[in-house]
């Protein structure tokens, strides 16, 4: 499709996109009704969308980290972008549905039904680190439920929020999706629009303020935050292999992934043989970390110093600091090679801060009983990791945590599961999106009775009686 006034997709300031806002909001207030086919139009424009320019979001993501590998934006921003599309395309027709309920057996043979009906206009603000797959699978969530939607891109990926908006502009009417650009204040003036939905991705300490800003206007939120997301290692679990999973995952995007392994617990007196076979990962990983192009640079300086600071001040309190790599530090490239840190403990501002960066804090535990009392000790994560085969364990560890979501014998893959439900719990957010989850986040399910031709609700009618008294005193015997 194409847009009427493509300018409005792309609004930098905030009169600008509250005049996109306020004719998105009238259009949603002059129908609330949203036909199948307009939804499964909008669904395709956005395949089309990320099919046809997949090369161009690789291109502009890598210029605004430095250098982000190819092979991950593919993987982790192409691929479940458009498997979000296809799971949604797929199932979104049964989903908007009425739903027939059973009626209470006092109101029969009234009829209680559900109808999914489009909230409005939804703003969703995208953070850094996934800046395609963290705009498109929610908006495909919002699309499918009908809503008309803003997206506010963040001003550390300026190339792919540019991207981003000229595309929409292309592939959409204006007054269907926007993308907002611009820094901080812009962001603020975004999140206090009276969306009748906001879905924020982002730090804990931002989901603060974001929530005080919306709740101005009374706004439900989705925050999809972060927090220190661990990995528990079993006692005899195989060391090789847990390490290898868990390095995977935490070097993913230079370990700049809400989801990554932010420390691991180890088996007291077993930390050398996962520093040994973590060094190992990462030599077969990145045999020439310096120079591959497999490994993503740390998005910029302020972050890049962010992470040199955690260990500094880890060290200065008696860390001990463990390359997992041969290469050195590249400050030019914002390259930062893996490092453990052993010693730690709560005063460190690595162990207070969610590290979103490639440094990984060993910590040793005495039995399973120590290791679930230390997570469950801190606020709850976003994700936690179970290296377990033994069913008792695992389940222990399953029943006796609170987690977002968790991964078995690997590191990240709950997020990929589009019939499970994804967000935080606590300060790691709240709400929840992917697959129907997404559709329910962003449609009101209307509680819907039916009245029969034929009941008896004139018995309860005034004047009050002896009728009344003996049928009320039937109903609450």
């Amino acid at each position: 499709m194409n847009a009427s006034e493509p300018a409005a997709s792309k609004a930098t300031d905030a009169e600008a996109f509250k005049r996109v806002f306020e004719r998105m909001h009238a259009a949603t207030r002059r129908s609330a009704l949203v036909e199948r086919a307009s939804r499964q139009a909008r669904l395709d424009a956005l395949a089309a969308l990320v099919h046809d320019n997949a090369e161009r979001f690789v291109t502009a993501i890598s210029a605004d980290f430095g250098h982000r590998s190819a092979h991950e934006t593919r993987l982790l921003e192409l691929f479940p972008s458009l498997e979000s599309i296809r799971h949604t395309r797929s199932h979104f027709g049964a989903w908007m549905k009425p739903q027939r309920k059973a009626a209470s057996i006092w109101f029969r043979p009234g009829r209680a039904r559900i109808i999914p009906q489009p909230l409005g206009v939804v703003g969703i603000i995208v953070p850094w680190n996934y800046p395609l797959f963290l705009a498109v699978s929610p908006l495909a969530a919002a699309l499918a439920a009908g809503n008309r939607v803003m997206i506010k891109m963040s001003e550390f990926t300026p190339r792919a929020g540019e991207l981003l908006a000229e595309l929409v502009a292309r592939y959409f009417a204006a007054d269907d999706v926007a993308v907002v650009l611009g820094d901080a204040a812009v962001g603020a003036d975004f999140a206090r629009l009276p969306f009748d939905h906001l879905l924020f991705t982002g730090s804990t300490r931002v989901g603060h303020d974001i929530m005080r800003m919306a709740a101005d206007n009374l706004t439900p939120v989705t925050l999809e935050l972060g927090g220190k997301s661990p990995a528990i290692i079993g006692p005899d679990y195989p060391m090789a292999k847990a390490a290898e999973r868990i390095m995977v995952g935490k070097l993913l995007n230079a370990g700049q992934t809400c989801i990554a392994p932010d420390y691991v617990l180890v088996p007291a007196g077993r930390e050398q043989a996962f520093l040994d076979a973590a060094r190992a990962v990462v030599a077969k990983c990145f045999p020439e970390l310096a120079t591959t192009p497999d490994y993503t640079s740390i998005v910029n300086d302020r972050h890049f110093q962010r992470l040199k600071g955690y260990v500094t001040d880890a060290q200065e309190r008696g860390a001990r600091i463990e390359p997992l790599s041969t290469s050195m530090p590249d400050e030019e490239r914002r390259k930062l090679p893996p490092l453990a840190l052993l010693n730690v403990d709560d005063n460190m501002r690595v162990m207070q801060d969610e590290i979103f960066g490639p440094l990984l804090p060993v910590l040793p535990y005495q039995d399973l009983d120590a290791a679930i009392a230390y997570v469950n000790q801190h606020p709850r994560p976003l994700a936690l990791y179970c290296f377990e085969n033994d069913a008792g364990r695992r389940d222990r560890v399953l029943n006796e945590t609170v987690a977002g979501g968790v991964t078995v014998n690997d590191t990240i893959l709950h997020i990929a599961q589009e019939e499970l439900p994804f967000g935080g719990v606590g300060p790691s957010g709240m709400g929840h999106y992917h697959g129907i989850e997404g559709f329910r986040t962003f449609s009101k399910q209307k509680a819907v009775f039916y009245q029969s031709a034929l009941n008896g609700m004139s018995l309860f009618n005034p004047p009050y009686g002896a009728l009344f008294d003996r049928l009320t005193k039937f109903l609450i015997r």
